[in-house]
């Protein structure tokens, strides 16, 4: 036992000196090989100047472009080029919202990622790269627009919606595309057709994917005290061109029409994936990131699955696409499942609400991970001012050092149990 106890102070000592005077090892993904993401556009080009990858990316585009896609993939040849596909840039790339070459872009992420799902799963990672930045200036803007902190009969008469439609209109930018698709989306085609659905969508993809969100976001999530204000709110999108329709399509046949468009189906996974609730944060957002959520959830703007405020209530945010679950048969479930991700979605309601109040929850958002799931979450330290980091290169350290020797001192222990239990 004591020759036991002996070994083990040496090992625990020279573990620690060890942890200590290493550099300190590279965390997270990273451990497990992980590369750094590339846009796909540029992916492509890696993989093309390479023989093996290029044939082998061609063979699997001519199995998804099959009839029967499922009988495809199951092809050797076709497994394959999957296998091989994984090892390249092609397999981590992913897009940016709005960069020069989107839609293409998103063609060679959908053409790996669909060989690599068994039919259509109800969530998708989002092709696109995780949105990093924070809300705090922008909610400083809200705030001061909304009268937080102002006098209360001052703010309570206010039209903060309107006000939003003034500050658009002295930009140059904002004003001449917020005109361009009220023009498009008010234009009366026939008695019969009140307008061209799909030229609306297209002017308002453009106004939200080019004018900065300090304008796009005060108009579309302006805070409201009265009716007046709240329809002005519903308005924004021009509902009646863009958003509303004779009847409501069954949510799950808009899901499928949605993903077979590349661009469509792109900003509804990232919206699934940063607005899905958690209920391990705070604000019951992924990583706590509002504007991660409140971008996606304009990023659908201007596709058949528009989502819009459904009424004039100034305070109950309730918002949908423009369909119901009726006639779903025995796939009812799922088709709740998916309405209520917009309809009773605390994380989009929470966001919705925060920055028309200019109320921002200060929280620095951690990269979020390219998955669609996220591991617990562990206790909740507090933010540090915005002048400091998070992590030094000190406390990065310390905290390996330390988890290294609680784990070489709990081994020492077992080592220490096990040797005295064949002292007698």
């Amino acid at each position: 036992m004591i020759l036991a106890n002996a070994f083990c102070l040496f090992f625990f000592l020279d573990e620690t000196l060890r942890s200590l005077a290493s550099p300190s090892s590279p965390q997270g993904p990273e451990l497990h090989g992980w590369r750094p993401p590339v846009d796909c556009v540029r992916a492509n080009e890696l993989c093309a100047a390479e023989s093996n990858c290029s044939s082998r990316y061609r063979t699997l585009r001519q199995c998804l472009a099959g009839r029967d896609r499922n009988t495809m993939l199951a092809n050797k040849e076709c497994q394959a080029a999957l296998e091989v596909l994984q090892e390249s840039p092609l397999y981590d790339c992913r897009c940016k919202r709005g960069m020069k070459k989107e839609l293409q872009c998103l063609q060679i992420y959908w053409s790996i990622h669909l060989g690599l799902t068994e039919g259509e799963e109800f969530y998708e990672a989002s092709p696109y790269e995780p949105v990093t930045a924070r809300l705090s200036d922008i909610f400083r803007l809200a705030s001061i627009f909304s009268g937080t902190g102002a006098d209360p009969a001052v703010s309570t008469k206010s039209n903060h919606c309107l006000d939003a439609a003034k500050a658009c209109n002295l930009n140059d930018n904002c004003k001449k595309l917020r005109s361009s698709y009220i023009s498009i989306c008010n234009r009366e085609i026939s008695p019969t057709e009140r307008c061209n659905r799909r030229k609306c969508h297209k002017a308002l993809r453009q106004f939200f994917d080019r004018v900065p969100s300090e304008y796009t976001y005060r108009m579309l999530f302006c805070s409201c005290q009265d009716q007046a204000c709240a329809e002005r709110r519903r308005q924004t999108i021009l509902p009646s061109c863009s958003y509303e329709d004779k009847e409501k399509p069954n949510c799950l046949d808009l899901r499928s029409l949605c993903r077979t468009d590349h661009l469509c189906r792109s900003r509804l996974a990232d919206f699934h994936a940063n607005c899905r609730a958690s209920y391990q944060t705070l604000t019951s957002c992924p990583t706590d990131n509002y504007q991660a959520c409140l971008g996606s959830y304009a990023g659908m703007i201007g596709f058949d699955i528009t989502p819009n405020y459904v009424d004039s209530s100034p305070t109950g945010i309730v918002v949908s696409p423009w369909c119901s679950c009726r006639g779903s048969g025995n796939m009812e479930e799922e088709c709740e499942k998916f309405l209520k991700d917009f309809t009773e979605n605390p994380c989009l309601r929470n966001a919705i609400q925060a920055f028309g109040n200019g109320t921002d929850v200060n929280l620095s958002p951690k990269s979020p991970p390219f998955q669609a799931t996220q591991a617990p979450r562990v206790d909740k330290t507090p933010s540090l001012p915005d002048d400091l980091s998070d992590s030094t290169s000190l406390g990065t350290s310390v905290i390996s050092t330390c988890t290294s020797v609680q784990v070489t001192w709990r081994r020492c222990w077992a080592f220490t149990l096990f040797m005295g239990s064949w002292s007698w």
